[in-house]
Formats: structure tokens, sequence, C-alpha cells
């Protein structure tokens, strides 16, 4: 499964920007979908995950502003960030977890390339 993102850019302290990711193959049946983010010198975090029904958990930096959803017919996983701040400014990951049947169940985690978001002050 290919994840192709996309929607990043620059952006002023207070603005929005919406990322996409699209899937290769069909996320309807995904484990968990969502979004990460790594800047320069820290480690990569959770900003977003959708679970199956729909579940959705959010890292504390980003709740409230941000908003994870799901497009299954578009194979396509969406962030909305509205109210952005400078401490955003990293690169963004889509993510997807789908199950593997060979032999029994396994869950393989997708990565897609990262999206540069960068916030001005």
């Amino acid at each position: 499964v290919q994840l192709q993102a996309s929607g990043g850019g620059l952006v002023q302290s207070g603005g929005s920007l919406r990322l996409s990711c699209a899937a290769s193959e069909s996320i309807e049946g995904a484990r968990a979908v969502g979004w990460y983010r790594q800047a320069p010198g820290r480690q990569r975090e959770l900003v977003a995950s959708m679970t199956t029904g729909d579940s959705t958990n959010y890292g504390d930096s980003v709740k409230g502003r941000f908003t994870v959803s799901r497009d299954n017919a578009k194979n396509t996983v969406y962030l909305q960030m509205t109210s952005l701040k400078p401490e955003d400014t990293a690169a963004y990951y889509c993510h997807v977890i789908l199950a593997s049947y060979s032999g029994g169940i396994t869950y393989v985690n997708y990565w897609g390339q990262g999206t540069q978001v960068t916030v001005s002050s």
C-alpha cells in the first residue's frame, strides 16, 4: 500500500491548512488511520488518529484545533488544521494500519512520505 500525502506549506500563525493522504488501496477496513509529525531534533509524535468505528484520538497540543477525517470512497485521510501556531511546524506523516491475512491475521503499518508544514509567527 502506498500513501501519498499532500497539502503542506507555509502559513502564518493563526491560519489553516488541510492535509490529504491518498492510499493506493482501500482503507475502509483499516484498524487505524491518522497523522504523526516530527520536528527537527524531536521524536515523531501522534497528532491524530481514527480507529475502527471512527473513534478519534488527538495529541494534547492539537486538541480543539485539528480534526482528522476519512473518505473511504476516495481512500483518503484528511487532517484539518486551524489556529496554527509556530510550534506546529514539522513534517507531517500519514499512517495507516491494515490487516494482512496470510496464515493468520497480522497488522501492518504503512507510512506516507512527509509533507512539510511551516507556521510563521
